[in-house]
């Protein structure tokens, strides 16, 4: 989303400085080109050398500089976007005043890119009536400010001023202003995780599935424009973009009464969850004690969910299944193509070396509704389910 867009990085006076370092890494890995500006302050904080050499220019920190004079003007029209951050509350009161005594305030007051702040300041200071008239002002001048967080910080007492940690800003630039527009318009529902079928309060019936590969896919949906629906089992993956709507749910049951209420609305269903084939006939109200060597437990199929979403299937819907096989792989996923009235199914198989669950990597093969089938080799999920996403584009665009 990044390759290729230019970041102008805007540093000010703040112990946060050093969370600036890592925004400038993550930018570089996105593929975007960085260029830095600093106030005389952040420099006792942050070194320009290092500046320099993560963003790979020149740092900027005065209006001239031996002998030459920096063009402040072009910078701000250069840039696809200034972030400032940290924003120290100082600076927050001369931006909302028009104050310009430092070149990165020049910058800002002749920027013609958009311009997002990530504040950085001690509670108090932040909850002072004039830094929250200032924000205000700031805001109405169009500037977007990324929310602050709330925990320790530098004074040693706890609570809201915390700059937003690197990941969270980059997420929110990523989402807020370069989302593609491929998948604009279109909802799409994700299904990601294992369920868990009850045996007694404190037992139950899993699978292994992390839900990485749900996750990945439903990231990238909202990265191409899409409106995503995610609706997960017990997982510790988080949602990169706030923007998506997450749903947790705990049993096959659960996940059956969400699908049911949000497919019908869908214009792409991709069915990644690892749903449990058979949940206990009778779960014990009290937790059930060790007795005798061994213990018998009935078992009932759960609904199934996919084959229920194939029979209500509208025209307008491309219903997408994943099959984890461990023997006779492509035929066991030809079978359950068919039977469950998919559009494609995506086959991978727990005999492939770093891939399936819990692994970061994946290695697929996508066959259609007349059998023809396209491999991937392994890689990272988040490529997976670009592959995947690309080829729902070719199919709902052909």
């Amino acid at each position: 989303m990044l390759k290729g867009k230019k970041i102008l990085l805007g540093i000010t006076g703040s112990i946060a400085a050093y969370k600036s370092l890592l925004i400038i890494r993550l930018l570089i890995k996105e593929g975007a080109e960085v260029k830095v500006v600093m106030t005389n302050a952040a420099k006792d904080f942050v070194s320009p050398l290092v500046v320099s050499v993560l963003s790979k220019n020149k740092v900027i920190t005065d209006l001239i500089e031996d002998n030459t004079w920096s063009n402040h003007v072009l910078l701000g029209r250069w840039a696809d976007l200034f972030l400032i951050a940290p924003l120290s509350c100082n600076t927050i009161a001369k931006m909302a005043n028009g104050i310009c005594d430092n070149v990165l305030l020049a910058i800002y007051l002749s920027a013609t890119c958009k311009i997002v702040i990530a504040p950085a300041m001690d509670e108090d200071m932040w909850l002072h009536p004039a830094t929250q008239n200032n924000l205000r002002i700031i805001k109405d001048f169009g500037n977007e400010i990324i929310p602050v967080d709330s925990g320790e910080l530098a004074s040693g007492l706890t609570g809201e001023g915390r700059m937003a940690e690197p990941e969270a800003i980059i997420a929110y630039i990523k989402a807020n202003y370069f989302r593609k527009d491929l998948l604009k318009d279109k909802k799409i529902l994700v299904t990601a995780g294992p369920t868990r079928e009850p045996i007694d309060p404190v037992r139950f019936l899993s699978n292994h599935s992390s839900g990485k590969m749900g996750f990945a896919i439903a990231d990238t949906c909202y990265e191409n424009g899409a409106d995503v629906i995610l609706i997960t089992g017990p997982t510790k993956e988080k949602c990169k973009y706030a923007g998506i709507k997450r749903i947790d749910i705990v049993s096959s049951d659960d996940m059956y009464e969400a699908c049911k209420k949000f497919a019908p609305d869908m214009q792409v269903i991709i069915m990644s969850a690892a749903v449990a084939d058979y949940k206990i006939e009778n779960i014990a109200r009290e937790k059930i004690k060790k007795q005798g060597h061994t213990m018998q437990l009935e078992l009932t199929k759960t609904k199934d969910i996919l084959h229920f979403l194939g029979t209500q299937k509208k025209d307008n819907q491309f219903l997408v299944g994943f099959a984890l096989e461990t023997n006779n792989e492509r035929e066991n996923a030809k079978i359950k193509l068919k039977n469950k009235n998919l559009d494609c199914i995506v086959l991978n198989s727990l005999k492939d070396d770093q891939a399936g669950f819990n692994f970061d990597t994946n290695k697929v093969t996508i066959i259609d509704r007349n059998e023809m089938e396209i491999s991937f080799e392994l890689k990272s999920k988040k490529e997976i389910a670009a592959d995947i996403i690309a080829y729902i584009l070719n199919k709902i665009h052909a």
